[in-house]
């Protein structure tokens, strides 16, 4: 039953992710840099990005991107995800403990530390993440996260 329940999750994310990528895709310019950054990203990349999405993320910012209102802050259109890779991947690796602005809105559940994640899993998961839910940045990569591990 929790692998049917997994799965279905899973077949959900990806409907949603294609869903908002296509919604998304018509709305960016085809000569913008981050379409064609967007573009360099590989498939398996983003592949096991959306599996450790699925693994790990998925239970607070939902199949959506779009968090949980109040507590978890959304990820699609967030500029927590688009902008400054060095502070989202400190994020990601030392957690955050304090109430957080998105958009407008606050947000005050503690997100634990997700440091026991591989480099190039949590590379994966960010670039999956700054490339879905309408979301359009550049990839991150392992060497960006072994360059933060273990600093605050």
């Amino acid at each position: 039953m929790r692998a049917i329940f997994k799965t279905a999750i899973i077949a959900a994310a990806v409907s949603t992710t294609l869903t908002a990528a296509a919604q998304h895709k018509s709305k960016t310019k085809s000569g913008s840099k981050a379409a064609k950054s967007s573009a360099l990203i590989s498939a398996a990349t983003l592949a096991n990005g959306q599996k450790v999405y699925g693994q790990s993320c998925i239970t607070c910012h939902m199949v959506t991107g779009l968090g949980v209102p109040n507590m978890n802050p959304p990820l699609a259109g967030s500029p927590f995800v688009t902008g400054d890779k060095t502070k989202l991947i400190k994020i990601v690796l030392n957690g955050l403990s304090e109430d957080v602005e998105v958009n407008g809105q606050t947000y005050s559940n503690n997100m634990p530390s997700q440091d026991y994640l591989k480099d190039q899993d949590i590379a994966d998961v960010l670039t999956y993440v700054r490339n879905n839910f309408g979301n359009k940045a550049t990839a991150v990569t392992a060497s960006e996260v072994k360059a933060l591990r273990g600093k605050k």
